[in-house]
């Protein structure tokens, strides 16, 4: 995984002062950094027959559609609101300051669904934790989930409690 992380650039002070932002910009960029990331993140649900991975937006986007082609199940977009043609069912949110939601297409699980939600980031949780809530209402089951980065220090990985959690580099 030190591959990987050599990979990522950190900018200082992004988006605002004190914070020291994880770009995976540079992985993705680096066409062997891109295809270990995609294996990583799938190789621990290679025989979990999964029926369907969530992207949330939108660079679980990237690494959500790759892992559901290695995995042999459909991939479905997690969006902000109002990008999706198509009928929907929401899910709103709290945030650290203020509130978000998300969307997805009305048929896009069904019930029983085994899925595996996919992002880069873990950080609180809270955006993941929502996806997962999208998905179990529409009687689907969370397999787990897989992040390339967790921030180890925000505990995001508490809010999912319940679920497997995979992330291929911590900070």
């Amino acid at each position: 995984m030190e591959e990987l992380k050599s990979l990522i650039r950190e900018v200082p002070d992004f988006p605002k002062p004190g914070i020291l932002f994880k770009d995976i910009t540079t992985l993705v960029g680096d066409a062997g950094g891109l295809r270990r990331a995609i294996a990583c993140l799938a190789e621990p649900f290679r025989e979990a027959r999964i029926d369907k991975v969530v992207g949330i937006e939108s660079r679980g986007f990237i690494f959500g559609a790759a892992v559901a082609d290695r995995l042999g199940a459909g991939f479905v977009p997690a969006r902000k609101p109002g990008k999706l043609p198509a009928s929907t069912v929401r899910i709103d949110y709290a945030l650290e300051y203020g509130t978000d939601a998300l969307e997805m297409h009305e048929d896009a699980i069904g019930t029983d669904q085994r899925v595996l939600i996919v992002d880069d980031l873990l950080a609180t949780g809270g955006t993941a934790r929502a996806t997962a809530d999208l998905v179990t209402g529409r009687g689907a089951r969370v397999h787990a989930f897989a992040f390339l980065v967790e921030l180890d220090a925000l505990r995001g990985r508490e809010r999912l409690a319940g679920h497997d959690v995979f992330a291929a580099v911590h900070y």
